[in-house]
């Protein structure tokens, strides 16, 4: 088994010792995806976790007859933790967007994983924390942001730093999904991305969005928090 058709590249279990993985890695059954294909269908029963030692995976539900994106799975990270933990069925469904590897573990090897090895545990206590921020924070936009704000503050979100250390989104997603995260539609994301860059908010360049006052964006969304 090579390198990236192992555990040991996923975050969470890099305190355990080779064995240790190595026996995870024989637990586990490993799939090859393709761009398109689901992984995950919504309300899916099972109690399994999925990781992802390659490629990349998005988390969508329905909502008012359409999909929106709630975030993407990369490399090194996993999915299915709260369906592991409650026995509950899955509330979202998982699409595979390039060519993915993924391993599936029974929740109770998982759970006793847990129990044997406090910093796994942790790494998941730290993991569902920050999922409950990403999702209050996108709970708050939703509720006292327009479609305007909630754009911009997605395009912070999928910056990285570029030319004179302005974000730069790159590539830059389709109008159409940018719409499905920030739970709006294409239209009024072209409409909001032709204003924005009239007014000099943003550039939009071949293969990328600069935002160019970064700085003034950043301080627009902090006030929007404030209200």
């Amino acid at each position: 088994m090579s390198r990236v058709e192992s555990l040991a590249t996923i975050p969470i279990f890099r305190s355990l010792p080779d064995q240790a993985v190595a026996e995870l890695d024989r637990a586990c059954i490993w799939r090859s995806v393709d761009p398109g294909a689901w992984v995950l269908d919504y309300k899916a029963a099972g109690q399994e976790l999925y990781f992802v030692p390659r490629g990349h995976l998005r988390v969508v539900v329905p909502a008012a007859g359409r999909d929106i994106i709630l975030r993407d799975l990369r490399d090194g990270d996993f999915f299915g933790e709260l369906a592991a933990i409650d026995g509950r069925e899955g509330s979202a469904g998982i699409m595979a967007v390039t060519s993915s590897i993924v391993a599936r573990l029974a929740a109770p090897r998982f759970t006793d994983l847990l129990h044997q090895h406090a910093e796994v545990c942790d790494y998941l206590l730290r993991h569902l924390a920050g999922q409950v921020r990403l999702l209050a924070n996108k709970i708050n936009e939703q509720s006292t942001m327009n479609v305007r704000e909630r754009l911009l503050a997605e395009l912070l979100r999928l910056s990285t730093g570029g030319v004179s250390s302005m974000p730069v989104v790159s590539p830059p997603p389709t109008h159409a999904e940018l719409g499905a995260r920030i739970g709006s539609n294409r239209e009024a994301v072209t409409r909001e991305l032709n204003i924005m860059t009239r007014q000099g908010l943003i550039e939009r360049r071949r293969g990328a969005i600069v935002l160019v006052k970064s700085d003034y964006i950043r301080a627009l969304l902090d006030a929007c928090a404030e209200l």
